[in-house]
């Protein structure tokens, strides 16, 4: 079992999804977490008889559509009611742009270079459920993932864990990330950049572009310039509703780490470089706050992610920049294929 030194308790996801609602922490009639499996397919994370996610973790290669739909595993997040997700599968704008997913499309080993971020020729792959955990406040599932070369052969052997925490309304759901990337066969380089490689989220594909914004906690924020954010939110439009999603990044993460958080469209996460040596393990984490509605204020944004990066004393709450949507407080870059 992954040995996750991050608590799983967290009075503070609760006090940040209470100012936004501006009401109690009251739960309502959800009776607890469940998981219901669709053999070889898909996991679903149930909060009392609502769908809050969904492990994708199908691999299938009998024929090119069916390898394309499945080449690498993602979690979907549903909406507040459990009906539909309200993040991207297979197809649409840059098909391999799905959920919450992990990848690096320069991932380096034995002197060449695997795209596992397009997978082209190479793919990531589940092996088996290491842990399922549903208890009444959380559940825990940690996936065990091949990211193979074009031989099919393991070049990182990957303990994907996702711990999920119900939320007050408006909140749908609490999402921590914890990835522990080991070089199985030898050393690896993880490269590429901030468009194509690192922990990403993506809306689902119809998500209304123009309405898209991100919230920096810098004043004048350069999110291609700048480094080691220690969280990022987004609030985007689908179905005529409004979501929104803060990305908190661990100060044990790789320092150096890039936001690529400019798209229209939404996809957006910590990206870095870094060396992994023959036999050791990269240990990730990231913890993404999903709600409907807007985002809240920095300073309970700012709670949240100091009881996450358990500091000792309460940081101060950083002036901000809002890009995206209406506003044109910030520029982003000119968008291309991705």
């Amino acid at each position: 079992m992954p040995n996750l030194s991050f608590r799983i308790a967290s009075n503070a996801i609760l006090l940040l999804l209470a100012l936004m609602a501006g009401a109690g922490l009251a739960f309502g009639a959800d009776s607890g977490f469940a998981f219901q499996d669709k053999p070889g397919q898909f996991l679903d994370v149930l909060l009392g008889d609502r769908i809050v996610a969904r492990y994708m973790y199908a691999f299938d290669k009998s024929d090119p559509k069916r390898l394309h739909e499945t080449y690498k595993p993602y979690l979907h997040v549903f909406d507040a009611e459990g009906k539909a997700p309200i993040t991207k599968g297979p197809g649409g704008q840059f098909t391999h742009h799905r959920g919450i997913f992990v990848g690096w499309n320069q991932t380096g080993f034995d002197g060449k270079r695997y795209d596992l971020w397009h997978m082209p020729k190479s793919q990531q792959v589940h092996q088996k459920f290491l842990q399922q955990e549903a208890k009444a406040d959380h559940a825990t599932l940690t996936s065990l993932v091949f990211w193979n070369d074009s031989e099919g052969q393991p070049i990182i052997e990957e303990e994907r864990t996702m711990i999920f925490r119900a939320l007050p309304a408006p909140g749908i759901v609490a999402v921590d990330l914890a990835t522990r990337l080991k070089a199985a066969r030898g050393d690896v380089r993880l490269d590429g950049d901030p468009e194509h490689a690192g922990a990403q989220y993506r809306p689902a594909n119809e998500v209304v572009a123009a309405e898209t914004t991100y919230l920096f906690p810098k004043e004048k924020a350069s999110p291609t310039k700048d480094r080691d954010y220690p969280w990022v939110g987004e609030t985007y439009t689908l179905a005529g509703k409004r979501y929104s999603v803060v990305d908190l990044n661990h100060p044990e993460n790789p320092k150096d780490t890039v936001f690529s958080a400019y798209r229209d469209y939404g996809r957006f996460g910590a990206f870095f470089k870094k060396d992994i040596k023959a036999g050791e393990t990269l240990a990730l984490k990231y913890r993404f706050l999903i709600s409907a509605g807007e985002l809240p204020d920095a300073a309970a944004i700012q709670k949240a992610w100091d009881e996450f990066a358990g500091v000792a004393s309460p940081s101060p709450v950083p002036k901000t920049t809002v890009t995206g949507g209406a506003n044109k407080g910030g520029k982003k870059p000119a968008a291309k294929a991705k």
